[in-house]
């Protein structure tokens, strides 16, 4: 019983991995400088850490929900 558990945290945390480096390597065609006022800063760099997160977050999340909703179709007649 344990072992599927086991399985399923590492099937969300590589899931979770590839979405972020995804969503980072999507982001390095994004123009920032546009929007920050010193884009070589720290401040920015952070602000670019936390978009490809919060960007790899949503994707990861809708991926596994996806899955999740096709793996329980069968249930349904």
């Amino acid at each position: 019983m344990t072992d599927g558990l086991g399985l399923g945290a590492f099937i969300h945390i590589v899931v979770n991995l590839l979405c972020l480096v995804i969503a980072w390597w999507a982001l390095e065609s994004f123009r920032f400088d546009l929007f920050v006022k010193n884009p070589k800063s720290k401040q920015a760099a952070l602000l670019r850490v936390m978009c490809a997160i919060a960007l790899g977050t949503l994707v990861a999340r809708f991926l596994l929900d996806y899955f999740q909703a096709t793996q329980l179709l069968p249930y349904l007649f």
